[in-house]
Formats: C-alpha cells, structure tokens, sequence
C-alpha cells in the first residue's frame, strides 16, 4: 500500500504556494526560506524514521486490541468511524496537553514548537521521537474495540485536519473558532507570550479545551511571538529533535539524588533539580529581547540550499514509493542518506565550514553512487540521460558552491 503522504504532499505544496501569494498580496508574509527548510526538512525527517519507528504503536495497538479488547465493534459501521474519530481527538487532546505538561514528552513534541514563524510548513514540522510514548494514550480505543484499521485512518484524519489551521492568513471565524480547532486558536497555542502558554490542545474540537479550563482567545492588541522559550538558535533537524532529551540528560546527571535523577524526566517543563539550577544556572527569559534566529550567510547561499532541497524533497518522495520494495538494509542506506542530505544543508544554512565540505562530499557520493553502480534504490538500471544529468547536477552544484562560498561578503538570513 503506498504511503498516503505521497498523495498529500502536492497538495501540502500547492496551498503552501496560494499561502504565500495571498501573503505577498496583503504585505503580510509568513515565510524565511531558511526556516521553511527547516521545516520541511524535519517532516521529511519525521516521515523516513516513521518507516521504521511507526510500527512501535501499531503493534502495541494491536497487540492490546487482541487480548484486551472489551466489545468488537464492527469496522464498518459509520458510527462505529465516527465514535472513533472523536475518541481519538479526546485522547489526542491529552497526549498534547501532557506533551506541555510533562518534560519527557516535552522533549519529542518540542520540534513542533520550534519554529519562530507561522505557516502551513509550520505543520509539517513534525517529531521523529514521538513513537517512543505517544501510543500509550491510545490504548483505551483498543480496550473499547476499536479496530487497528479504524484507528489508523481516524489517526491520519485528525492529523491531516490540523495542517489548515497553521496560518496567520485566515482571521477569526466566529462561530466555527467556539467548535472547532480553527487558526486563530491554534495559533494562540504556538506562542510564547505569557497568555499563549499552555493553551489549546484540541487537534480538530476545540470543546475539549472549554471543558477543562484550557481554552485562550486570541488577542487583537497583542501581537503573538513564535517559537519557544529557551530558543533553540539552529536549523539542524538533529538537534531539533534531540535538544530537550540532551538538557534532560545533563539534568539528570547534574542532580545528587536519584529521586531528583528521576523526577526531571516527569516533572513540567519548568522544573529543574536545585543542584541542576546551581551548577548550571539559566538566565531569566525576556520576550522582549526575543530575536529571531538568523545567521549571517554569503550572497546566494540560501537560495543554493533551498535548491538542493527541492532535490532531496524529490528523493524523499522516491523514497516512500519504493521503501515497500526494497530490502530494511537497502531502506535504511537510503533513508540515512537524506537525513545526512538534510543535515549538510542545515548546517549550509548556518554558514558553518564543516557544511561546506560536507556538501562536496554529499555531491561527490551521489554521483559516485549513479556513476559506479549505475543503478538507484528500487531502480535497477538507470538509463544514460539520467546518468548524465545526475553526473551534470552534481558537478554543476560543486561549481556553483565553490562560487558562493569565495565571496567575502555576508547577508543577513532573516530575508533569507
């Protein structure tokens, strides 16, 4: 069965594109081409670990649904769909709120929260941790009998409902935003200013954020500031991913008793262990001194890693197509492959000479790869023009770095 992301993704794309040109008509745009990377890149990252990864909740799904399940409810009955749907939504609710409440959770939902600027991309920006915990809120759908097929459609259809409301181009819409997850209230929930914290949870019903006291309206006098507190400062999807587990894990050690070793991961956001505090104390956060990350880049920079990209976006898509096809050893080359692709142009995107060289080698591996094996994943021969414009691409983006990279001057990425 293929993978139904790869139906979604041009339609991810076209509304991404009407975004920013309703955005450019009103003069209010919502996009950094370094930050839509970013983005972009951590849904592709959270989709290639996916196919590895997603069959952690699945399985423990099942596996309740097998043993545990109460009633056997009928998979095709509609209202058996629809229960379902709204059963889910609840739990989703309170898996996104403990996400907020509780650190180690925190540590995988927090990707999602690190982008400094609003808009569908933001959507995209998705965990690749997630599997480790996030399963466990589901199980109660499982006991009642829920089938796996039901839950994993009812699952891509909460999730697929929220990509909409990512947008600072849609105002309030009355009656809808009391119902339903709409943009003015999800954006509220993705920002740092002292009223957004902790607010809206719904992924489709807002009415679960009424009903338990966690519902903020948006303000019309108070404009809203993206991000996180405590900025993460890099485009690196690694690091996205696996900041909060590292500040945890220094935590943890920094702590001298085992009961605050073990309270770190558990307690809220907030909370750190007073030996932790002491040894390593954190400056007091001012949202006002907030600035955006934007590191200085040379002329053209920006615009040769948001080509390469549209390339590893291709193979990415590639990638999902022919993943069923291909041996897990053969799945897991390709996959690290453009994770390392997504990493190299991160660090492009942060003017650090380590990406620099990492990108010729990136190029340079391609190409070998085309030229020696003359074959791809799931492709067994290439022909010879694709060959050729492989060969031609990669030589051609070696030159052009070589270009950018020995110019003096630097621009700001903030345009970028």
């Amino acid at each position: 069965m293929l993978n139904p992301i790869v139906y979604a993704v041009p339609v991810f794309l076209l509304l991404i594109l009407i975004e920013l040109a309703v955005g450019y008509r009103r003069g209010l745009l919502a996009y950094r081409g370094a930050d839509f990377v970013s983005s972009m890149s951590l849904g592709i990252f959270s989709q290639l670990t996916g196919v590895f990864t997603k069959v952690v909740g699945v399985t423990m799904y099942a596996l309740a649904y097998d043993n545990l399940a109460l009633f056997a409810l009928p998979q095709n009955a509609i209202w058996v769909w629809i229960g379902a749907l709204v059963l889910y939504d609840f739990l989703y609710y309170w898996l996104h709120r403990m996400g907020h409440e509780v650190n180690i959770l925190w540590a995988a939902h927090v990707v999602h929260h690190s982008s400094e600027e609003y808009n569908l991309s933001t959507a995209l920006r998705q965990t690749s941790t997630g599997f480790l915990l996030g399963w466990i809120f589901y199980l109660p759908m499982a006991v009642l009998g829920v089938p796996p097929l039901v839950f994993v459609v009812v699952g891509l259809i909460d999730l697929l409902y929220q990509f909409w409301v990512h947008t600072r181009q849609i105002g309030k819409l009355g009656w809808f935003d009391r119902v339903f997850v709409s943009p003015s209230n999800h954006r509220v929930h993705h920002g740092q200013n002292d009223y957004c914290l902790d607010r809206n949870y719904g992924g489709i019903l807002i009415i679960w954020d009424r009903l338990f006291g966690t519902f903020v309206e948006e303000r019309d006098d108070e404009e809203i500031v993206y991000g996180i507190r405590g900025q993460l400062g890099t485009w690196s999807p690694l690091r996205a991913n696996l900041h909060v587990y590292g500040d945890l894990l220094r935590d943890s050690r920094l702590a001298d008793n085992w009961l605050d070793r073990i309270k770190v991961w558990f307690m809220d956001p907030g909370w750190r262990p007073a030996s932790a505090i002491a040894k390593a104390p954190k400056a007091d956060y001012d949202i006002h001194r907030f600035q955006r990350y934007a590191p200085a880049l040379p002329k053209g920079m920006a615009l040769y890693a948001l080509s390469q990209f549209v390339l590893v976006l291709v193979l990415a898509i590639h990638f999902l197509i022919v993943q069923p096809l291909v041996s897990l050893s053969a799945a897991a080359l390709y996959a690290g492959l453009l994770m390392g692709s997504l990493w190299t142009l991160a660090a492009l995107l942060e003017n650090r000479r380590s990406g620099i060289v990492a990108e010729w080698l990136r190029l340079a591996l391609f190409a070998g790869i085309v030229l020696i094996w003359g074959a791809w994943f799931g492709v067994a021969q290439l022909g010879m023009p694709i060959m050729v414009t492989t060969l031609a691409l990669a030589l051609g983006s070696a030159i052009w770095l070589l270009r950018i990279v020995r110019q003096p001057e630097l621009t700001t990425a903030a345009a970028a």
